[in-house]
């Protein structure tokens, strides 16, 4: 904005002399504002849920959670990775409510369910319903929905439509699928869900596809002990191959949750009030990061204790990844059958003639993240393509330099969700 000012006397004729513009103050950008606090009442009732979420049921969704991420290392070696295994589970639960016979089998051996739905369904409400008002530091938000192709709309069943608007807060958009503005519009309420951090999952619409089930998670959070900017600097980082790369390596010292085994060492990082924590996983020098992710026990989130941290390091990262298609993956976990045009069977979705069949087209996700010296940034996406075919401790002081390649999770420690995990190889690389 420019601000003119005018000296005025008495008028006299002739022009208007030009004025002469004062510059104004310098713009400033817009402070973000600070979160709105959350009651008492409402942590408290979010905490009491958490609490209600059955652990067998979480330990089933970590074991699900490394077993997609230990084939993920497998096929991107060398890379980045960050998925959202809450997200992608989250996804595929919402399809399980249709699936009947041997593709309902397969999908709870691949997710480690029971066969209890109505169960599964309760814990999922119960979890999505504790991470609403987790934390007042934290913001995160969980978004489902399904979109179904308008002339396919009057043939779902009420009761599969129920049973995902009732426990997931999803509602049945129905659109045509002919139509181009339909994928910009679903890009649209992914990119809205996660805060524009993802805006792009579908290029177009295929002819065979009829629905599409789709999570979305946002999640951004500031330390309870935040890294202090003067501390950061260019340090070295050591890739996989021996090889320095200087990054920008935040610095901390203090009482941290520590955790230090024969061939690992391991922090916790809490968010807010501490209910929702980062956990980095370091190997020991000559361990690869590979070989700590398929030996690490899942119970190792219960063996930190509380350590003084002389020096804690870590590098300021961003990773993107994907789009990721995880069809293959999910068809080694066991769930071959609900890919099979001819096989699957998703009739408790849809009233289908004799002649129709569905089956699941894909399963594609995408995941971000933002360390630096405030917090983390994340957010993730799952998209399932339904088609349709017409035929069938140390005594000594303690250091944590994350200086090498690390395996890092991002965890509700009240109900021992997993929210996100990672791996980081190259901070210096984005993807």
């Amino acid at each position: 904005m420019l601000l003119f000012i005018y000296g005025c006397s008495q008028p006299t004729p002739g022009p208007e002399p030009v004025p002469t513009p004062t510059p104004g103050p310098t713009p400033q950008p817009n402070p973000e504002p600070e979160p709105t606090p959350i009651p008492p009442e409402d942590l408290a009732a979010s905490d009491e849920k958490a609490d209600a979420v059955d652990k067998s049921f979480t330990a089933s969704n970590s074991e699900f959670a490394f077993n997609v991420f230990k084939e993920l290392i497998e096929e991107d070696k060398d890379q980045n990775i960050f998925i959202s295994p809450f997200s992608i589970s989250t996804a595929l639960t919402m399809t399980y409510n249709g699936a009947e016979g041997t593709t309902k089998d397969a999908m709870e051996k691949t997710l480690k369910f029971g066969s209890d739905i109505e169960n599964t369904n309760k814990e999922y409400k119960n979890l999505i319903e504790s991470l609403d008002k987790v934390d007042s530091k934290i913001k995160l938000t969980v978004s489902n929905s399904i979109w179904v192709n308008k002339s396919f709309e009057p043939s779902v069943k009420q009761d599969f439509k129920d049973r995902l608007n009732g426990n997931y807060n999803s509602d049945i958009l129905a659109r045509d699928f002919t139509d181009s503005k339909t994928a910009d519009e679903i890009n649209s309420w992914i990119d809205k869900s996660t805060n524009g951090k993802i805006t792009k999952m579908i290029d177009k619409i295929g002819p065979e596809l009829v629905m599409f089930l789709i999570n979305a998670i946002y999640f951004k959070g500031e330390w309870t002990e935040k890294f202090d900017e003067k501390y950061t600097k260019k340090e070295d980082f050591f890739l996989s191959d021996g090889n320095p790369i200087k990054v920008d390596m935040m610095s901390n010292n203090g009482e941290f949750d520590y955790l230090e085994e024969k061939h690992f060492q391991a922090v916790r990082l809490p968010y807010g009030r501490g209910k929702i924590a980062m956990y980095i996983f370091l190997p020991n020098k000559g361990v690869e990061v590979d070989t700590l992710i398929k030996n690490l026990d899942p119970n190792s989130f219960e063996k930190f204790r509380s350590e003084d941290l002389e020096e804690l390091k870590v590098p300021k990262f961003k990773i993107e990844y994907g789009k990721k298609r995880l069809n293959d993956i999910l068809k080694k976990q066991g769930m071959e059958v609900a890919f099979d045009k001819g096989d699957a069977n998703l009739r408790g979705i849809a009233t289908l003639t004799p002649q129709q069949n569905l089956y699941i087209s894909f399963v594609d996700h995408k995941a971000v993240i933002e360390v630096n010296e405030e917090g983390s940034e994340a957010a993730a996406a799952t998209v399932i393509g339904i088609g349709m075919v017409a035929s069938a401790a140390p005594g000594i002081p303690l250091k944590f330099i994350a200086d090498r390649p690390f395996f890092f999770v991002i965890r509700d420690d009240r109900s021992g969700t997993i929210l996100f995990m990672g791996k980081l190889v190259d901070p210096s690389k984005s993807s």
